[in-house]
């Protein structure tokens, strides 16, 4: 299972890259080898302020959709519309290429309250 170490969690399997006062979020390896083949991913909360938590688009694979919960507070401020043709990234390369928003931060004490790699790791019982 690849957990980058320079990242933060959430319980709800979503990871965070900060970056300045920049948000790069996405779903875990984990989440996406228990989601399977993604086949479509549905943001529609680009340029509105959303609070940590809520929900900010969804993920559908095959046999399921889910949720995305945001792990800050914020405006999303882009969607990576490299999965608008290729939503597979999001299971080929999770932490890289197959990131979904990028938000500004507007609380960054929130950053604090995420799970380091080895917290995530408890979570899903690595």
């Amino acid at each position: 299972m690849n957990l980058p170490e320079s990242l933060k969690y959430t319980k709800d399997h979503e990871w965070v890259r900060v970056e300045g006062d920049i948000a790069y979020v996405g779903i875990t390896d984990f989440a996406q080898s228990e989601l399977g083949d993604i086949v479509y991913v549905d943001i529609d909360t680009v340029d509105k302020d959303i609070n940590q938590n809520d929900v900010f688009g969804t993920v559908e694979a095959v046999k399921t959709v889910s949720d995305l919960f945001s792990p800050l507070s914020g405006t999303v401020q882009e969607f990576n519309e490299k999965l608008e043709n290729n939503p597979e990234l999001v299971n080929s390369d999770p932490y890289g290429e197959g990131w979904i928003i990028k938000m500004s931060i507007a609380d960054a004490s929130q950053i604090d309250g995420l799970l380091t790699a080895e917290g995530y790791r408890e979570v899903i019982g690595q």
